[in-house]
């Protein structure tokens, strides 16, 4: 091949093409699904694959959909084989037989791309269904004791053969969840999305050519891997460890289901072990080795070069090992239950190897997001006397600090990665029974630090709609913190509560609640975790989070030591030179 064919500009050209293109998949579903976990919170990812399951371009979406996605697509080549065909599309949600998903909610849709005959690429959908069947409405199941109670586990599929849809296979599907007509709306935007992902990239082949296209998709892989690895060699050789827990397990309750990591760095290269992590649980917390590969390489990456965030692809994991026992927390083995995977123990995946690489490399350091809180609601709308389903990330806290920034205020949970959006109040109470009562960042409620986590969040909303069930599933940090890292403080403890009458009651997580006609749910979810110590925070920053109201007075001399004239909206120095300087000597 000619070298000039790999012209920068041809590089950049096909590569941000392939991201766009994307990026344009993500959109369709947007603006064409239902689906409020995937219209209004984007709960959705996609990307572009090599035909040996390579990963390519995965510039939007969830780490733990998508990071993982070459073993589900080497399993399907290793199915099908040369039964694959143009214009073929294959379903799948099963985190077991080859399917390879976190959870039973996230489907994804495959079609292999074929250029004159032969395979080149295989583009991916995943997004998180309204229902999967199961137990319970929405997939969020605590006391399920195997993967089967947690809804329909579809293996690879073919559901679309040669451009023919295979109706009777998909109705079978679809008769096995609540909300079909719904899900199928949501299906067929994901299809379609498919479809627009091949006709770019056989646009970019027919203008470029099979080989310079091959040719710069193997580029940008060495490219990436040489910049992953100048960011490995910076981090001091050694092992760092940490660990990170949830709540519970939802089955066996009260009781910690611990993370624990060692991160060895070896010149340019990086091994992320989870050996003494718990044993695979009766809970619904368990992860496969796919939703662990994504969420510990996502975490990772968080530490990196941010410039480098749309790049990766096959090259980074070329530098990064990750190791999890089988018939662990982190690679469980059928039939164990996962439905509460990537926000719960996906979560502490992330937590351990942040806070284990924030040790190593202080000057990176990234602090726990706020714990994720969500729950699923199910009910009647007597507006339209039809069952509903309702799940949010409204009531996330915020991010976590990271070295020399405060934390994001308002994004939601850290295996999201900022990915997922909160759902906006007014779309909320058009589609579902419930009115938003209050909605506010709260005062003292974040890890305190030189930088400080993002603010805390207080959501009420009363149930307007029949009587009904809740499982918490999703929520965790009752008991658990998340990590404060450089001498920063950890996040605060949540809370959920139900006021019902002059009667509150408090509701863990991982739990199954009734709830009323005319309840309230109450859901105060913490902050992100600080960095560094609190003490040394610019008072002129403090004294902007005390006007701003995320910081009392008292906190701001008390933690902080910082004093406040607040009605004058002026640090008193003096004052706070003798706080400070209490804490030297």
């Amino acid at each position: 091949m000619n070298d000039k064919k790999l012209d920068p500009t041809t590089i950049a050209t096909i590569w941000h093409s392939m991201q766009t293109a994307t990026k344009e998949m993500r959109y369709i579903i947007d603006r064409t699904c239902q689906n409020m976990l995937i219209s209004q919170l984007h709960d959705v990812s996609c990307g572009l694959w090599g035909a040996d399951g390579s990963t390519i371009a995965v510039p939007v979406g969830l780490p733990v959909q998508f990071l993982g996605g070459e073993f589900p697509i080497r399993d399907l080549v290793k199915k099908y084989g040369d039964d694959m065909k143009l214009g073929d599309v294959f379903l799948s949600n099963d985190p077991y037989h080859g399917g390879h998903a976190n959870h039973l909610p996230d489907w994804a849709f495959f079609r292999p791309i074929f250029y004159e005959g032969e395979l080149l690429f295989f583009t991916m959908t995943r997004a998180h269904q309204q229902d999967t069947g199961g137990s319970f409405p929405g997939g969020y199941f605590p006391n399920g004791h195997d993967i089967h109670a947690e809804g329909i586990c579809i293996p690879p599929t073919r559901v679309v053969e040669g451009g023919e849809e295979q109706t009777e296979i998909l109705e079978l599907i679809w008769n096995n969840v609540r909300f079909s007509e719904g899900v199928k709306i949501d299906n067929y935007a994901m299809i379609a999305a498919t479809k627009v992902c091949e006709d770019r990239v056989i646009d970019l082949l027919d203008n470029f050519g099979r080989d310079t296209v091959l040719a710069c998709v193997d580029e940008m892989f060495d490219r990436t891997e040489r910049a992953v690895r100048a960011e490995i060699a910076k981090i001091p050789d050694g092992e760092y460890t940490a660990e990170a827990a949830t709540d519970d397990d939802g089955t066996t309750l009260d009781e910690h289901v611990w993370i624990r990591v060692k991160v060895a760095i070896d010149g340019d290269q990086m091994t992320i072990d989870f050996e003494d992590s718990d044993k695979q649980r009766t809970g619904f917390v368990n992860c496969v080795y796919a939703a662990t590969y994504g969420c510990a390489s996502g975490a990772a990456i968080m530490t990196f070069d941010p410039s480098l965030a749309d790049f990766h692809n096959a090259g980074t994991m070329r530098a990064i090992d990750i190791k999890a026992p089988l018939g662990s927390v982190v690679n469980c083995e059928y039939p164990a239950t996962v439905g509460a995977s990537p926000v719960n123990m996906g979560n502490q995946i992330m937590e351990a190897v942040l806070d284990a690489l924030s040790k190593a490399r202080p000057d990176r350091a990234i602090a726990a997001w706020g714990k994720h809180r969500g729950d699923y609601t199910f009910g009647v709308d007597p507006r339209t006397n039809e069952r509903y389903v309702r799940t949010s990330f409204d009531y996330d806290g915020s991010a976590g600090a990271v070295w020399g920034y405060d934390g994001y205020q308002g994004v939601t949970s850290l295996t999201a990665m900022g990915a997922i959006n909160r759902g906006d109040m007014e779309e909320m109470e058009a589609r579902l029974p419930w009115r938003i009562l209050k909605y506010e960042m709260v005062e003292d409620f974040t890890g305190e630090g030189r930088w400080r986590g993002g603010p805390g969040i207080h959501w009420e909303a009363i149930n307007e709609g029949s009587d009904g069930q809740m499982a918490t599933g999703s929520s965790d940090g009752d008991v658990v913190q998340g990590f404060g890292a450089q001498g920063g403080n950890p996040s605060p403890i949540c809370r959920t509560y139900i006021d019902r009458g002059d009667e509150r009651i408090r509701i863990k997580p991982h739990r199954m609640a009734e709830i009323k006609e005319g309840d309230i749910i109450i859901k105060q979810s913490s902050g992100g975790g600080g960095v560094g110590d609190p003490s040394e925070r610019d008072p002129e920053m403090v004294l902007e989070d005390v006007i701003n109201e995320l910081v009392s007075v008292e906190a701001a001399r008390e933690i902080y030591k910082v004093a406040i004239d607040l009605e004058n909206r002026t640090i008193l120095g003096d004052e706070t030179k003798e706080l400070r300087a209490v804490l030297r000597n």
